[in-house]
């Protein structure tokens, strides 16, 4: 490839990833107006702060998960410009359209002598795996639906549905890949984890009914992939945020609920800007 062509592919890549930033800017503007501040003590503050710091080191799973895809597909990278790659086009998912950072990948990718057609189906299976991944948690979401349905079965079936999945991919796929779902797994439910602390702080006091992690775990990451799924919705903004209001009404109180929501918001655009900066401050590096 010429020094030409991998200029102009760090160039996209790096444009795609000032572009991610400019919309994450517009994105904390116009979601900090709608927060009744008045609410927050130092307590949460310092549990945003807290919790946007373990989501960005949590991003660090994704990108070791689509490490796996690229050795599925022949590719050997590093674990060090596979962080540094996907920490820097990641961002571009906040710009409408919600694909540019699989293109910012593609680009990075190129521009370090990777083959085009492996990457970008190692791009395609991200994006169904994480989603096959993600449809499962609705096993833990389902005594929402199902009045009846006991928690407790629900946490069985979904453990039970994570390791046939797992066993499944790793025969009739590549251990690659089954290692690559479980990466997933464990990210949803970290993130799960954290909306569930959210609600936890933001409601103390309140009078709703009792809150059961399991259920919010299953409703945060049912929300997260109708997000993921739903064409031009930047990082799922808004389809996310009214999933997780209809799922979980009743359960949280209308207030708390909502301030928990953008609070969640706040503390995964922060924590992709913690990812960005640990994949900048890694360095240049070959694949």
């Amino acid at each position: 490839m010429s020094p030409i062509l991998k200029r102009c592919l760090h160039g996209c890549g790096t444009a795609l990833a000032v572009a991610g930033i400019g919309f994450v800017g517009l994105r904390l503007s116009n979601q900090a107006a709608e927060i009744d501040f008045t609410r927050l003590d130092w307590v949460i503050w310092l549990a945003v702060i807290g919790l946007a710091l373990v989501y960005g080191s949590a991003n660090l799973l994704l990108a070791m998960a689509w490490r796996n895809l690229l050795d599925h597909f022949g590719i050997r990278a590093s674990l060090h410009w596979t962080v540094r790659a996907y920490g820097i086009s990641q961002i571009a998912k906040y710009v409408p359209g919600n694909l540019f950072h699989l293109a910012g990948r593609q680009a990075l990718g190129l521009a370090a002598g990777l083959p085009g057609w492996p990457l970008a189906k190692s791009s395609a299976w991200e994006l169904g795996l994480i989603a096959f991944t993600g449809a499962l948690f609705g096993v833990l979401a389902l005594p929402l639906l199902l009045a009846e349905f006991p928690t407790v079965a629900g946490l069985t079936l979904f453990v039970a549905t994570i390791g046939g999945a797992t066993a499944l991919l790793w025969r009739f796929c590549s251990r690659p890949v089954a290692y690559a779902f479980d990466w997933y797994a464990v990210f949803l439910t970290i993130s799960g984890l954290l909306f569930v602390i959210l609600v936890e702080l933001v409601s103390r006091g309140g009078q709703q009914q009792e809150i059961v992690p399991l259920l919010v775990i299953g409703a945060y990451v049912l929300a997260w992939l109708a997000g993921l799924v739903t064409p031009g919705a930047p990082a799922g903004m808004g389809v996310r945020e009214l999933m997780l209001l209809i799922l979980l009404n009743g359960m949280v109180g209308e207030t708390d609920l909502l301030l928990a929501v953008l609070l969640g918001r706040l503390v995964t655009v922060i924590g992709d800007m913690v990812f960005l900066g640990i994949a900048l401050a890694l360095g240049q590096e070959a694949a």
